[in-house]
C-alpha cells in the first residue's frame, strides 16, 4: 500500500466519520489525489464512504450503516449538544433545550428530526408537548466516546446557527 493511502487508512480509523475535505485539509492532500485513494480504499473493502447529511463521511469497515450515520451526526456540534442535554436532562422541551444551546428553536427541531431519524433522539408528545428523550442511552453514550467535533465541524454548525438565528429575527 502506497504511504500517502496508508496515511488516509489511518486517519480514517482514527476519525470514523471523517469527512472527505476534512482529510484533504488535515493530511495536507490534493482534492484528486485524496478522491483517487479513497476509491482504492473503499474498493478494496478497507474503508467505508457514506454520503450523509450533505457530506460523505468515511469510516473503518467494522461500523455498522446505523452507527455510521449516527456518528456523522454526533461529529456535528449542535447534533451533539442536543444528545447531551436529553441525555442530561428527563425528557426536556425543545424550547429549553434551544435555550440551554443558545439555539434557534427551528435549528434544535431540524437536528432533532434527524437524530430521531437515526435512532439517537425520540420525540415524545402528551399533554405538554414535545419532549426529547434517548432511548438507547448506553448506543448513545458508546458512539459520544467515539467522536468530537473538529473545529472546522464547529465552525460550520455555528455559521448555520447564526444564520437561524438571522433568519428568525
Amino acid at each position: 500500500m502506497s504511504e500517502v493511502r496508508e496515511r488516509i487508512r489511518q486517519r480514517v480509523c482514527t476519525e470514523p466519520g471523517i469527512h472527505f475535505n476534512e482529510l484533504v485539509r488535515e493530511l495536507d492532500l490534493a482534492a484528486g489525489q485524496t478522491q483517487y485513494h479513497l476509491r482504492r480504499l473503499t474498493g478494496a473493502g478497507e474503508v467505508v464512504g457514506d454520503s450523509l447529511h450533505g457530506r460523505t463521511h468515511y469510516y473503518p469497515t467494522e461500523y455498522e450503516p446505523a452507527d455510521r450515520e449516527a456518528i456523522a451526526l454526533l461529529r456535528r456540534e449542535s447534533c451533539r449538544g442536543i444528545v447531551i442535554a436529553a441525555l442530561g436532562e428527563e425528557s426536556p422541551h425543545p424550547a429549553a433545550v434551544a435555550e440551554e444551546l443558545d439555539l434557534a428553536r427551528s435549528t434544535v427541531e431540524y437536528h432533532a428530526s434527524n437524530l430521531a431519524a437515526c435512532g439517537l433522539l425520540e420525540k415524545r408528545y402528551d399533554g405538554d408537548g414535545v419532549h426529547l428523550a434517548v432511548p438507547d442511552p448506553e448506543w448513545t453514550a458508546s458512539l459520544l466516546g467515539e467522536v468530537e467535533p473538529t473545529v472546522a465541524d464547529r465552525l460550520l454548525d455555528r455559521f448555520t446557527a447564526l444564520l437561524d438565528e438571522l433568519l428568525e429575527e
